[in-house]
């Protein structure tokens, strides 16, 4: 029974060792309760950027530092998370054949969001665990509203339904310049998304900047310079702080 709960929690994470769950994720899920940290309810924090940000690495960094802590963590990354976040994933990204205008990247990705909410991140936030999302609703605002001129309020709507009332604790925003970004992305192949011109990304870094300045205290902004160590440590930091408002008393 507790390794179908945890494919349920982990849909898309199959890393195991020996057939097995490492040891620490076993903690992670609660199943050493007495060697994990507590904390007083669940903690929800995303990853944003641009392409070639570098925010899926980091966030499984992330995850694994927190685990290896004791902390009980939940990975997870949008578009995907789930069966049907997955098949959509596949839709959206990798098909080159389908032709999508931005509004029909919107309901697409809101419904990604609707069931990634209710199957995996507000079960395990009710757990008291911690959800690391690659990629949550500011992706959307800055894609497909400033990237994709789709009007803000009709976003703000759908998400505020999709959503159901989950907001990030912490958002880490991971910052670099959009050609940078782009190199980068498109050394590991071009997706749908990546194959958008400059112009189109520029304006999605543009409503992201917007974004930590409307919302400064739940988006940190990160620049994304220096090796893979140094980023992921000013991350730590900003999490640490986070996470000290939740623990319970020792």
């Amino acid at each position: 029974m507790a390794t179908k709960k945890l494919k349920t929690l982990r849909p898309f994470d199959r890393l195991r060792v020996d057939g097995e769950l490492s040891r620490n994720r076993r903690q992670a899920q609660g199943l050493y309760p007495e060697r994990s940290r507590r904390i007083k309810r669940g903690v929800f924090i995303t990853f944003e950027g641009i392409e070639g940000c570098g925010k899926s690495t980091h966030s499984k960094l992330l995850s694994e530092y927190l685990e290896n802590k004791g902390y009980p963590c939940v990975h997870t990354r949008e578009p995907g998370g789930t069966k049907l976040g997955e098949a959509v994933r596949k839709v959206l990204l990798d098909s080159p054949e389908i032709r999508i205008s931005d509004l029909a990247e919107l309901f697409l990705f809101e419904a990604c969001r609707a069931q990634i909410v209710k199957e995996i991140i507000r079960p395990a936030l009710d757990r008291g665990r911690i959800v690391i999302s690659d990629r949550f609703s500011d992706a959307t605002f800055s894609y497909q509203g400033y990237g994709g001129r789709v009007d803000l309020k009709a976003i703000r709507t759908l998400d505020r339904v999709a959503t159901a009332g989950v907001v990030p604790d912490l958002t880490m925003l991971l910052d670099i310049d959009t050609s940078e970004g782009l190199r980068r992305a498109r050394k590991k192949g071009i997706d749908r998304m990546e194959k958008k011109d400059l112009s189109y990304h520029r304006r999605v870094r543009a409503g992201y900047l917007r974004l930590s300045k409307q919302y400064p205290g739940r988006i940190k902004r990160v620049k994304v310079s220096g090796r893979i160590p140094e980023v992921q440590a000013k991350i730590r930091r900003e999490v640490e702080i986070v996470l000290r408002k939740f623990e319970r008393p020792r």
